[in-house]
Protein backbone atom coordinates (compact mmCIF):
# COMPACT_ATOMS: atom_id res chain seq x y z
CA UNK A 1 0.00 0.00 0.00
CA UNK A 2 1.36 3.65 -0.72
CA UNK A 3 0.40 6.90 1.11
CA UNK A 4 0.38 10.26 -0.53
CA UNK A 5 2.29 13.08 1.14
CA UNK A 6 3.12 16.38 1.13
CA UNK A 7 6.38 18.10 1.39
CA UNK A 8 7.59 21.99 0.93
CA UNK A 9 9.99 21.91 -1.70
CA UNK A 10 13.14 22.79 0.63
CA UNK A 11 12.18 19.24 2.41
CA UNK A 12 12.08 17.85 -1.29
CA UNK A 13 14.74 19.05 -2.19
CA UNK A 14 16.93 17.88 1.01
CA UNK A 15 15.61 14.42 0.37
CA UNK A 16 16.41 14.57 -3.07
CA UNK A 17 20.13 15.59 -2.02
CA UNK A 18 20.94 12.55 -0.07
CA UNK A 19 18.82 9.84 -2.01
CA UNK A 20 20.92 7.73 -3.82
CA UNK A 21 20.87 6.70 -7.31
CA UNK A 22 19.58 3.14 -6.91
CA UNK A 23 16.71 4.57 -3.42
CA UNK A 24 13.35 5.49 -4.03
CA UNK A 25 12.07 8.35 -1.48
CA UNK A 26 10.59 5.48 0.75
CA UNK A 27 14.18 4.02 0.58
CA UNK A 28 16.01 7.38 2.12
CA UNK A 29 13.08 8.12 4.47
CA UNK A 30 13.25 4.58 6.33
CA UNK A 31 17.29 4.69 5.91
CA UNK A 32 17.35 7.62 7.89
CA UNK A 33 14.39 7.02 9.96
CA UNK A 34 15.69 3.60 10.92
CA UNK A 35 19.05 4.53 12.40
CA UNK A 36 19.07 5.32 16.08
CA UNK A 37 21.67 5.90 18.19
CA UNK A 38 25.15 7.00 16.12
CA UNK A 39 25.57 11.00 15.74
CA UNK A 40 28.15 9.31 13.10
CA UNK A 41 25.50 8.49 10.86
CA UNK A 42 24.19 12.10 10.28
CA UNK A 43 27.66 12.48 7.71
CA UNK A 44 25.39 10.76 5.15
CA UNK A 45 23.60 13.81 5.61
CA UNK A 46 26.18 16.36 5.01
CA UNK A 47 28.82 15.16 2.61
CA UNK A 48 30.95 18.39 3.43
CA UNK A 49 31.93 17.24 6.72
CA UNK A 50 33.58 13.86 5.66
CA UNK A 51 36.71 14.91 7.67
CA UNK A 52 36.18 14.17 10.79
CA UNK A 53 38.14 17.13 12.10
CA UNK A 54 36.14 19.29 10.26
CA UNK A 55 33.10 17.36 12.06
CA UNK A 56 34.32 17.72 14.72
CA UNK A 57 34.72 21.45 15.11
CA UNK A 58 31.01 22.26 13.65
CA UNK A 59 29.44 20.31 16.26
CA UNK A 60 31.56 22.54 18.70
CA UNK A 61 30.43 25.75 16.63
CA UNK A 62 26.94 24.82 16.59
CA UNK A 63 26.62 23.89 20.55
CA UNK A 64 27.91 27.31 21.01
CA UNK A 65 25.46 29.01 19.24
CA UNK A 66 22.74 26.74 20.81
CA UNK A 67 24.17 27.39 24.16
CA UNK A 68 23.92 31.55 23.23
CA UNK A 69 20.49 31.51 22.12
CA UNK A 70 19.54 29.46 24.93
CA UNK A 71 21.17 31.59 27.34
CA UNK A 72 19.85 34.98 25.57
CA UNK A 73 16.63 33.01 25.54
CA UNK A 74 16.05 32.75 29.48
CA UNK A 75 16.99 36.58 30.63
Amino acid sequence: MTKTISLSDEAYELLKSIKRNDESFSDVIKRLVGKKGKLIDILDLYPELSNIQEYGETVVGIRKEIDGRLENEMY
